[in-house]
């Protein structure tokens, strides 16, 4: 299939028709609430994971080892990879105004009880279930608003709708983290300091709740209910159809070899930069190795998130969504192998703003093929079994660096891994984009 043929007007938008600026999208009621809720809740998430981070990783009252480390992350990743299809199959059979209202109270209270743990010098499996399921309830929410979408902006419009959203959330996500990290420093860096950091994120789920209510009943979705009678028949069917719609549409298909490639290198990249700023890192001029150096790594992130949501329209139109994907992930390899085996607190600062700005893009581009090229009946489905198997991947590959990672976190090999990770993610996207197209 041609460059052209992939643009047109049955599979995606005309460019010169999608972009309408940020003005305009604002000016959609619906839209600017649904985007305000997602950055109430996404700000809460940043804060929550990094204050919790900070309570278990960077306090001098706990001590804690590489393999400790990384179980943390695949615990936090797992619980949302596991229920996320059944997840999928309620948010398209239930009203998702009420899942967004009732799902953000829930999360609200379970911070809030972990806060109080985190305060008392609780820790180990208590601590780990607790933000398991809050980091799953999360998830949850997280797809329940990509669903909506579509609801609140008219769909010539997604791209521009989607990109603005996701980034700016992600941007929000990021600082809420920079607030943990404040936080921390005013209430002090011992349990009770974290726990009054950890629940200062409450106020992110009630505001997300209350933004979410103030849509009608039913506004959000879904339109049909193509359902099983009972719930137990529709949890059961989430996993299969969402797979299977995914399958068979041949933009999500190849866009989740890309992504998956991506989660899987930044898992290791995550493992990597973690360790290292704990145990290895030193200071570098006025920032400091620690938890303020990894919120300043978040902060790069989050700038390399931000500016890939003011370019990826543009280069999607100039180049091509295949072209567009194909670019980022070269230019994710490179960074991943030239400014990661140095393994300093410099070079690593300017791969996390390159690594996040091509990741972004990346999952900008999916984003829109899920959200134009899947019904609404099963777009919830498609969401959570991406989210799925994004977060499996990632856990996967954290889990497997956990082996072989040494206790200070310098390993040139892991550096290599995440680099082919890269690599395989161009060859599998390439081949299934050929795989999926039908003969000339």
């Amino acid at each position: 299939m041609s460059e052209t043929a992939e643009r047109s007007p049955q599979t995606v938008p005309d460019p010169h028709h999608i972009r309408i600026g940020a003005r305009r999208l604002l000016a959609f009621e619906g839209f600017r609430r649904l985007l305000f809720s997602r950055f109430s809740s996404q700000w809460g998430d940043g804060l929550f994971q990094t204050g919790l981070a900070g309570a278990v990783v960077f306090n001098p009252e706990r001590a804690v080892s590489p393999p400790e480390i990384a179980a943390g992350f695949v615990v936090l990743l797992l619980p949302y990879s596991i229920i996320g299809p059944f997840a999928g199959a309620l948010l398209d059979r239930w009203d998702r105004r009420r899942v967004l209202v009732a799902a953000n109270l829930l999360r609200g209270a379970l911070i809030t009880i972990s806060a109080v743990c985190v305060a008392t010098g609780v820790g180990g499996f208590p601590i780990l279930l607790l933000a398991l399921i809050v980091i799953g309830i999360s998830r949850f929410v997280g797809a329940g608003l990509s669903a909506s979408l579509p609801h609140v902006v008219p769909v010539p419009n997604l791209v521009e709708a989607n990109a603005l959203s996701v980034t700016l959330g992600a941007v929000v996500s990021v600082l809420g983290a920079v607030c943990a990290v404040g936080l921390r420093a005013l209430f002090g860096e011992d349990n009770v300091g974290s726990g009054l950091t950890t629940a200062v994120a409450v106020i992110g789920s009630v505001l997300a709740a209350w933004l979410a209510g103030r849509f009608r009943r039913g506004a959000l979705g879904p339109d049909q209910v193509v359902e099983p009678a009972t719930a137990v028949a529709a949890v059961a069917n989430g996993l299969f159809d969402g797979g299977r719609v995914a399958a068979r549409t041949p933009s999500v298909a190849a866009g989740f070899c890309a992504l998956m490639a991506h989660r899987a290198s930044f898992g290791i990249s995550l493992l990597l930069t973690v360790i290292l700023m704990r145990y290895s890192f030193e200071d570098w001029g006025p920032i400091k190795a620690g938890l303020p150096g990894l919120g300043v790594v978040l902060g790069a992130g989050g700038l390399g998130i931000f500016v890939a949501g003011l370019t990826t329209a543009r280069l999607v139109t100039a180049l091509g969504r295949k072209r567009t994907m194909f670019l980022a992930l070269g230019v994710a390899a490179v960074t991943q192998f030239g400014l990661g085996l140095p393994m300093l607190l410099p070079t690593t600062l300017l791969a996390a703003f390159l690594i996040a700005y091509t990741g972004q893009i990346v999952k900008l581009c999916v984003d829109a093929a899920v959200q134009r090229d899947i019904a609404d009946e099963t777009r919830g489905r498609v969401f959570a079994l991406y989210d799925m198997l994004f977060n499996i991947t990632q856990a996967l590959a954290v889990a497997v660096a956990a082996t072989v990672i040494p206790a200070n976190g310098e390993s040139v090999a892991l550096i290599v891994a995440a680099t082919v990770a890269y690599l395989a993610g161009i060859t599998g996207f390439e081949l299934v984009s050929r795989r999926s197209q039908p003969a000339a």
